[in-house]
């Protein structure tokens, strides 16, 4: 098996206008389907985030029944010069900053919460390469 990267990434919500309100108006990412009740799609560069109401996919019936609960994290990469820009578009919006952390090689990355408390982080390219 040669994996070469991880194509989607799922979370789970509670309110799909309220996920796509702030994944695509607060984040920027384009929406790819919102199927009522069901779940909320975006592309994320070239990989996909899904969103889903975890009720629903736990009573699946044709695919695998999947579904958690809790705090999920996952990070979104950016340009470097990008990284100051959306520092400052989180914070002048409202979104409360939980840390900024600089990594090995001077790298930095803030972390902060959707409104289903996944805990989001915003990294500069480069950090895990190499």
């Amino acid at each position: 098996m040669n994996i070469s990267r991880i194509k989607e990434t799922c979370i789970y919500v509670t309110d799909l206008h309220r996920t796509k309100a702030f994944y695509t108006d607060l984040l920027g990412l384009p929406l790819i389907s919102l199927v009522e009740n069901r779940h909320v799609f975006f592309r994320a560069g070239e990989s996909v985030l899904l969103c889903f109401i975890a009720a629903q996919t736990l009573q699946e019936k044709e695919l695998p029944p999947h579904g958690a609960s809790g705090c999920i994290h996952f990070a979104f990469e950016v340009a470097r010069d990008e990284y100051p820009i959306a520092l400052k578009k989180l914070k002048e919006s409202g979104i409360q900053i939980l840390h900024e952390h600089e990594w090995k090689g001077g790298l930095r990355s803030f972390y902060f919460h959707d409104p289903d408390q996944n805990l989001l982080e915003v990294i500069e390219e480069g950090l895990w390469e190499g």
